[in-house]
């Protein structure tokens, strides 16, 4: 029980850990130490047998590793060079790439399936960004769009009701 006690915690549960550490050092029982620190019983003696088996370093709070990831970093790398080709080579309608058609082709090449929402965070990794295309008819006239905003629009916006007025049907 001499082995070294950091200055610093990562959290107050890592510090808690220490401190039973401490008091089990000091002789205290493992009841003693779970009143006096807020905890059951049952938590002292799993963070003493942590601490016995693999040094007091074992009472550092560790961080999930979270799920293996199911697409390698060589695939991952590979996807923007695939959606390159577009959707249209994919069988898709239109020149859109959306996170469900990334999903299908990701499904398609690898056998890997993923909600839409885990999609745009491989995009996001993989450098790609939100792309939304703008909804503008093909034949749009520019000219009368900008004629209209600036004669037909403030004449329209004089003639409407003030809010003091009845609206009539």
């Amino acid at each position: 029980m001499s082995e070294q006690i950091p200055k610093t915690f990562r959290d107050w549960r890592e510090a808690r850990r220490f401190r039973a550490w401490q008091l089990k050092a000091k002789g205290w029982k493992q009841a003693d130490i779970a009143e006096a620190l807020g905890v059951t019983p049952a938590a002292v003696s799993q963070w003493l047998k942590r601490a016995r088996e693999g040094g007091v370093q074992a009472l550092r709070t560790r961080s999930g590793s979270g799920a293996k990831p199911r697409l390698t970093a060589a695939q991952l790398e590979r996807l923007p060079e695939l959606l390159s080709a577009g959707p249209e080579a994919y069988g898709f309608r239109g020149d859109v790439w959306t996170r469900a058609r990334v999903g299908t082709v990701i499904k398609q090449e690898y056998g890997v399936s993923y909600s839409d929402g885990h999609v745009g965070r491989l995009l996001r990794r993989v450098g790609w960004s939100l792309q939304k295309p703008e909804e503008r008819a093909d034949q749009r006239d520019e000219e009368a769009v900008e004629r209209w905003q600036e004669e037909t629009w403030p004449a329209l916006k004089k003639k409407a009701p003030k809010k003091s007025e009845p609206l009539s049907s």
